[in-house]
């Protein structure tokens, strides 16, 4: 199930609350409503790490779930596998699924078409609204459950068994739930882990930094680790009732075979979380007080010290966003703390973009405007090759301010960030309204 994105507000832009900022006055001659940008080709990045730690996620994404519940039995499906649209219609979500199952086919090997038919189909995808979502799970922004129902059927009967993963033998039918009324950026990252989760591993690991199997949020589409996993799911040498001790047996074979080049990279030994870690970042990131949120972050981070990993980094993130209404001092401090620890992994380098875009609204809010603009190039990069849009966007328009207060000002470039502001947010109001927001750190200079 994928979680609603925690979208927290830049930091200084709490100070702008009692004046709000407008959007700019109409131009004489008033530049074209953005369009909607779109990615080419995917620019994946194959896994990183070795294959001996990869086997270990490999069977902890495949028999557990987030819940901590174990699964007695490996799960695939077996033969072909089928997917049909059913409900709300959306090209967004159309033009997604096609690239989705492109890369399906392509990168990870799988047998994948699409059929008319949804009484059939072994991926059912059902598009709902928001509004139906937050009424029904409100916890959750798309999900899929381990059976054929439609939307009708799930709320009806919501507890129902079928609807239990600890139940299944093999995979014979999926249905996925999509909110078609919202961002195309929100659209693909739902069909990216449900679909995948429908289609291979179900559980979310924390310590995973180059996967979309992971509670941060923070990888937006399907990685390189994401389809070596489920090309190994789908590998001859496995198949559906095979223990977690049969499976153990064999994924080292597979993936020696499938990644050779991860049999020359040492092993890290990864430390598991521990139950304490996994309870304050659960709480720092639950709704609920902010000042206990933000102590629950501090716990995270002290307990996660030791690993100095993904975790470690994505807790002082975490406390860094917590911090930003009240305490830019400590906010600031964690950023930088967290853009290190990301930066020290090859496979966390979407993670660190996310904390140097905070970093340049620091730059911009202190009028470091050359500062800004380097950061933004440094990170422009990454935001684009991983597909995420908001940041880009984001670090676009941090950039053309900066540029603006320089008097060098870049309206192409502004324009370009409104459009991936429209594939992130929805629409060109809701990019104006981010833009404007963003804008406003450097206007605190008079800019």
């Amino acid at each position: 199930m994928r979680v609603l994105p925690l979208l927290a507000l830049l930091a200084l832009l709490a100070g702008c609350a009692a004046n709000p900022p407008s959007r700019p006055e109409a131009a004489d001659t008033p530049l074209p409503l953005p369009k909607v940008m779109s990615f080419g080709a995917t620019d994946v990045q194959p896994p990183q790490r070795a294959n001996a730690d990869m086997a270990k996620d490999f069977l902890d994404l495949s028999f557990n779930l987030e819940s901590g519940q174990a699964l007695p039995v490996f799960t695939r499906f077996e033969g072909p596998i089928t997917v049909a649209v059913t409900g709300i219609p959306s090209p967004a979500l159309e033009k997604e699924l096609r690239r989705l199952m492109h890369r399906l086919k392509s990168e990870a090997g799988l047998d994948i078409r699409r059929t008319a038919d949804p009484a059939t189909a072994s991926v059912t995808i059902q598009g709902i609204t928001s509004r139906d979502m937050q009424r029904t799970v409100p916890e959750a922004a798309c999900f899929v459950l381990p059976t054929r129902v439609t939307w009708d059927g799930f709320r009806q009967t919501p507890r129902s068994p079928d609807y239990s993963w600890t139940r299944l033998k093999t995979r014979k039918a999926v249905s996925a739930f999509v909110p078609v009324d919202t961002s195309q950026q929100e659209i693909r990252d739902c069909l990216h882990e449900e679909i995948a989760q429908g289609l291979g591993p179900l559980n979310d690991l924390f310590r995973l930094g180059d996967s979309v199997f992971n509670d941060d949020n923070l990888n937006p589409i399907l990685t390189g680790f994401d389809m070596l996993m489920l090309r190994a799911t789908y590998h001859p040498s496995l198949h559906s009732g095979m223990t977690k001790e049969q499976v153990a047996a064999q994924i080292p074979v597979v993936l020696a075979a499938l990644n050779p080049r991860g049999q020359s990279v040492p092993a890290r030994g990864v430390i598991p979380s521990s139950d304490t870690w996994m309870r304050d970042i659960t709480r720092a990131l639950s709704p609920g007080s902010t000042s206990a949120r933000r102590a629950a972050a501090k716990r995270a981070v002290v307990e996660s010290a030791p690993w100095e990993d993904v975790r470690t980094g994505f807790s002082l993130f975490t406390l860094g966003r917590l911090s930003l209404p009240r305490d830019g001092e400590a906010a600031l401090q964690a950023f930088l703390a967290s853009k290190d620890i990301f930066e020290s992994m090859p496979e966390t380098r979407i993670h660190a973009a996310q904390s140097g875009f905070h970093l340049a609204a620091f730059a911009l809010s202190a009028g470091q405007w050359d500062m800004a603009i380097g950061l933004c190039d440094l990170y422009m990069p990454a935001a684009r090759r991983h597909e995420d849009a908001a940041l880009l966007s984001d670090l676009q328009i941090a950039k053309a301010a900066a540029l603006s207060a320089t008097g060098h000002p870049d309206p192409a470039l502004r324009q370009e960030a409104l459009a991936w502001g429209v594939y992130a947010y929805g629409s060109p109001d809701r990019a104006e309204d981010r833009a404007v927001e963003i804008e406003a750190l450097a206007m605190r200079h008079g800019v």
